[in-house]
């Protein structure tokens, strides 16, 4: 009996009509997510603008018309922005994880883009070194920011879906800050001094926590979040969460708490170095926690 020839194995970016497989193969390869989880964010990222030339989804391996393996990349920059990627959720099935390095080479190859991993798996390191990332942050500090002190005549407010531009913030800033909040985030805005800051937040959910957490994934321009803290704490504590994550390289003055090395590290890719905690439209924002 003749061998069966190899399957023709492709790797293409992803269409709508790939979703409903996408979706399928993403619970396949995370199975603590639920596909609702997956088909959410999905439809996120289809709503969400991006480069003509960028794929709106990712990319998956095609092996014989059946898709065996997904990379997404979610676009998170604004127009005008350079282009800023997330590369997130990659997985491929274990027959087929020979071309996986193929994926991830043809979703990072742009020269003019900045790439992020936020969430890297550690068998997943040495490749990402090889593909040219470098660490953006090595640890997390978790702060208590209720109990920094607090500038005179400091406060912080909401930001909604449908508010009226801020007069003290720069519009791409507080255009950015009222997506987020239309995504479920909570956008604040900082009044301190005789100038406004935004600040932006998504929910954790951590587990064996009493108390609520959320996680800072963005700030402004120039933005002093030690600074912030005292009254983003008091925002923060009356909408149930007492605790905040925020990348850092060590510890952060003016922050009441602790750091964590080695917690949740990421890493970039690209011309320009992100700013720490600049984790606007990535998948902790797209996907949620």
């Amino acid at each position: 009996m003749l061998p069966s020839p190899p399957p023709k194995v492709r790797c293409r970016q992803i269409l709508e009509g790939d979703l409903d497989a996408v979706a399928e193969l993403l619970c396949e390869g995370f199975p603590d997510r639920s596909r609702k989880y997956w088909t959410s964010g999905l439809a996120r990222m289809g709503g969400r603008p991006g480069p003509a030339e960028a794929p709106r989804y990712g990319y998956v391996l095609e092996a014989d018309g059946v898709l065996v393996g997904v990379l997404l990349l979610l676009f998170t920059g604004l127009a005008g922005d350079r282009p800023r990627f997330n590369v997130s959720s990659w997985y491929v099935r274990p027959a087929f994880r020979g071309f996986a390095s193929l994926m991830a080479t043809l979703a990072v190859r742009r020269k003019d883009a900045v790439y992020l991993n936020t969430s890297p798996i550690a068998h997943s390191l040495p490749l990402l070194h090889a593909m040219g990332f470098r660490p953006l942050n090595r640890g997390q500090f978790l702060a208590a920011p209720l109990l920094s002190r607090t500038p005179r005549g400091a406060r912080a407010r909401a930001v909604g879906p449908q508010d009226a531009p801020h007069p003290g913030l720069d519009p791409a800033e507080f255009e950015l800050a009222r997506a987020h909040a239309a995504l479920g985030c909570l956008s604040l805005v900082c009044e301190a001094h005789g100038r406004a800051t935004p600040f932006v937040f998504v929910r954790r959910d951590i587990r064996y926590s009493p108390l609520g957490v959320v996680q800072l994934v963005w700030k402004g321009e120039g933005a002093d979040y030690a600074a912030c803290a005292g009254a983003l704490g008091r925002a923060l504590a009356a909408r149930g969460a007492l605790l905040a994550i925020s990348d850092a390289n060590g510890p952060v003055p003016g922050l009441v708490g602790g750091y964590f090395p080695g917690k949740s590290p990421k890493f970039f890719k690209g011309p320009a170095e992100p700013r720490v905690n600049d984790l606007a439209f990535t998948e902790a924002v797209i996907f949620g926690p």
